[in-house]
C-alpha cells in the first residue's frame, strides 16, 4: 500500500499530455487496475456536490468532503509538510466546493483543524487507522441538506457491499473523477490495531481525504476516508467512519 496523497502538485501532477491520457500512464497508476474504470462525473449533483479540493498555499491538493456546512474531513497526511517535518498552519489550508476546470461553488479557508494524537506519516503502516482530519472551515460553503452524514453502522459495511469512490485524481486533478461500481472487500488493521475498511474502488494519488461512500434508500452515506492505494491493481484502505448506533 502507499499514501493516496498528492504531497506536491509539481511531482504528482504532471502538464497534461497525449502520455498523460493513455493506457500506458494509466496503468502504472497506485490504486488502478489495466481496466480503469473511472469516469468524470457532474459536481452539480450529489453525492458529488458535496465534495471539493483541499489545497494548501504551498500546492499540495487533496480532496476533502463535507460533513456539515463548515466541517470538512480529509486525510491528516495531506496536511504535513515533509520537509519541515510539521503539518501546516491552519489558516494555508483551503477548501474549494465543486471544484471542476477551475471553477467552484464555494470557498473558505481552514482556521483549525483536529488530527487524532500521535498521528505521524513516518509510520503509515502502523497509522493508517488514524489518518483523517477534520477541518473547521471560516464560513459556510454549504446548505444543511447538501452534506454527508455518518449514519452507516459496522453491520451495514460487510464484504461486497455496493460502494463509490470519486476525488481529484493524479492524471485528471482538476476534475472529480470515480469509481462507482465497486465493493468492501473487508475490513483489516493497520500495525496498531486500529480498523480499516480495504475496498477494491480504482482511486490513486489525489483520491486521499475522498469519501467511501455507500447509497441506501435513505440516501448517501459517508463510510469511510481514503487513505491508502495498493502498490497492484485496483484497490486500496479507508479509516472508517461509522455510527455507534442508529439514528
Amino acid at each position: 500500500m502507499v499514501l493516496a496523497t498528492c504531497l506536491g502538485w509539481m511531482a504528482l501532477f504532471p502538464a497534461p499530455s497525449s502520455h498523460a491520457q493513455g493506457p500506458a500512464y494509466r496503468d502504472h497508476l497506485a490504486g488502478v487496475g489495466p481496466q480503469d474504470p473511472r469516469q468524470k462525473v457532474d459536481t452539480r449533483q450529489m453525492p458529488w456536490a458535496a465534495i471539493g479540493r483541499v489545497q494548501t498555499e504551498l500546492g499540495s491538493r487533496c480532496t476533502g468532503f463535507l460533513l456539515s456546512p463548515v466541517v470538512v474531513q480529509t486525510a491528516a497526511h495531506c496536511l504535513w509538510l515533509s520537509a519541515t517535518h510539521r503539518f501546516v498552519q491552519p489558516e494555508s489550508v483551503h477548501f474549494l466546493l465543486a471544484y471542476s476546470g477551475g471553477h467552484y461553488s464555494a470557498h473558505a479557508r481552514v482556521t483549525h483543524f483536529v488530527i487524532p494524537p500521535g498521528y505521524t506519516t513516518a509510520q503509515e503502516s502502523q497509522m493508517a487507522g488514524l489518518d483523517h482530519a477534520t477541518l473547521i472551515l471560516d464560513s459556510p460553503v454549504a446548505k444543511p441538506d447538501a452534506v454527508f452524514h455518518v449514519t452507516a453502522t459496522p453491520q451495514d459495511v460487510t464484504p461486497g457491499t455496493p460502494v463509490s469512490l470519486g476525488g481529484y485524481e493524479q492524471n485528471q486533478p482538476d476534475i472529480i473523477t470515480a469509481d462507482t461500481h465497486c465493493h468492501l472487500t473487508g475490513t483489516t488493521q493497520d500495525g496498531q490495531g486500529n480498523l480499516l475498511l480495504a475496498h477494491d474502488c480504482a482511486g490513486t494519488h489525489g483520491s486521499s481525504g475522498a469519501p467511501l461512500l455507500r447509497q441506501n434508500a435513505d440516501g448517501w452515506q459517508v463510510i469511510g476516508v481514503q487513505v491508502l492505494a495498493r502498490t497492484a491493481g485496483a484497490g486500496g484502505d479507508a479509516v472508517p467512519l461509522l455510527a455507534t448506533k442508529t439514528p
